[in-house]
């Protein structure tokens, strides 16, 4: 690793390291586990959604396509709160939004039994919309906690330069990352997929307790960084 790269890493911005990155991408997965099992709406893949919207509307089942318009308009919105708070609280908006995602978590989750069915969807989807418009860098380069698509295409990409060309060291140590996101991904998909079968009602902690963990990690910065 060169010396410029030890300097990068020294000056990492505490959301940006893997930890927060693989922590985020297994909510990512857990809740569109979720979201798809309890409501049948993707929360992160709104193309998905967009997909099954038209795939109905074109067969004339617009009460099944209308299901799919309310996550991604709720996702939209998500993406405008975002914005604005990377303007408004410049370094804390990870902190802020993260704080803001466990608080509607927890209370989809104590209201599960209660809520409309579109309420939970509309939460958890903008939810995923701040996480993936606030979080969007590990390690200096772009990546998503809420879609495994860019990341398997920049993993299998660093591979290849690699094997064909003998690429630098760094290309293999960001191959490695983006492929540890996708496997937290799929990992949070699959207990997702398995609490929310299993024990509904307290499905959603996980993906809390992993945010709590990323927001702890996030505060924990202006300490460190002081020291």
């Amino acid at each position: 690793m060169s010396s410029q790269d030890i300097a990068a890493t020294s000056l990492l911005r505490r959301d940006e390291t893997i930890a927060i990155a693989l922590l985020l991408a297994f909510a990512g997965g857990y809740l569109d586990a979720y979201t798809w099992i309890i409501h049948g709406v993707m929360a992160n893949a709104q193309t998905a959604n967009l997909v099954f919207l038209w795939v109905y509307g074109m067969a004339g089942d617009w009460a099944k396509a209308l299901h799919f318009i309310p996550p991604i308009l709720a996702f939209a919105v998500g993406i405008v709160i975002a914005a604005w708070l990377r303007r408004a609280a410049g370094g804390r908006a990870s902190a802020i939004s993260t704080l803001v995602e466990i608080l509607l978590l927890i209370g989809i989750g104590i209201l599960h039994n209660r809520m409309p069915e579109i309420a939970g969807t509309l939460g958890i989807s903008l939810v995923a919309a701040m996480q993936a418009a606030v979080f969007t860098r590990v390690e200096g380069t772009t990546y998503s906690t809420v879609m495994i698509t860019g990341n398997m295409r920049q993993a299998i990409e660093g591979i290849f330069a690699l094997a064909s060309s003998g690429a630098a060291v760094g290309a293999l140590r960001r191959s490695g990352i983006f492929t540890a996101v996708c496997g937290a991904f799929g990992l949070g998909a699959a207990l997702g997929a398995l609490m929310t079968e299993t024990v509904p009602d307290l499905a959603l902690g996980l993906p809390v307790v992993a945010l709590l963990i990323v927001l702890l990690r996030c505060e924990a910065a202006p300490s460190e960084a002081s020291s």
